[in-house]
């Protein structure tokens, strides 16, 4: 895996529901090295920060061959890396092979994958439908958001070597199913919950799900 574009947003705002909304999720190609600090990417938009942003949402990745599957729902609209408000497009970034605390090393910094994204009203703004709220969903791959454990600039070509494999964990893949599964497994909500990787607040929510014996 490695960095095939670096992106990030200046504020754009829109109407939503008669009210006047900012957000950061229209990024663009940033052409040179960006800055991953603890509690997000240095110059990049972050609106609202109870959604985005913090330790556990410090950047965002999403996966370069997903790319291929929106644009032949989204023929028409203006498409350029970034696309998906990911601070990081990855090329072979596979949501099924990562795991909820992961370390990788991507150039002189050193992240953790946390959590995938959830999509939001500002997402479906972006696309011009709500129908792709659903869609994002059901097609499963939803990127990751990392916590960065040691600061400091990557670049388009930077790698992501991966330094330390997660124990008892799940995938990014399985986590995002299970948090919109209408019957949750019970083995991955275990896993999940029991993960320190998560925010306390996810970990929290998801416990509320399990069935006592």
């Amino acid at each position: 895996m490695k960095i095939i574009s670096t992106n990030i947003a200046k504020p754009t705002t829109f109407i939503w529901n008669n009210k006047e909304v900012t957000t950061g999720i229209y990024k663009k190609p940033f052409y040179d090295a960006i800055y991953l600090g603890k509690e997000g990417v240095r110059n990049d938009e972050v609106s609202d920060r109870t959604v985005h942003g913090g330790t556990f949402k410090a950047c965002y990745l999403f996966s370069e061959i997903h790319y291929q599957y929106w644009k032949y729902l989204y023929p028409n609209l203006d498409w350029d890396w970034g696309m998906f408000g990911e601070n990081l497009t990855i090329s072979d970034l596979d949501e099924t092979q990562i795991y909820i605390g992961d370390i990788y090393k991507i150039g002189n910094t050193l992240v953790q994958i946390t959590q995938p994204r959830e999509p939001c009203f500002k997402f479906a703004h972006k696309f011009g439908t709500t129908d792709v709220l659903k869609q994002f969903i059901e097609h499963g791959f939803s990127g990751t958001y990392i916590k960065v454990i040691e600061p400091g600039f990557v670049k388009t070509g930077d790698t992501l070597e991966l330094i330390q494999s997660a124990k008892n964990s799940l995938t990014t893949a399985q986590l995002f199913h299970l948090i919109f599964a209408k019957q949750k497994d019970q083995n991955l909500l275990n896993l999940a919950i029991n993960n320190e990787s998560l925010p306390a607040r996810k970990r929290d929510k998801l416990r509320s799900f399990l069935k006592l014996n």
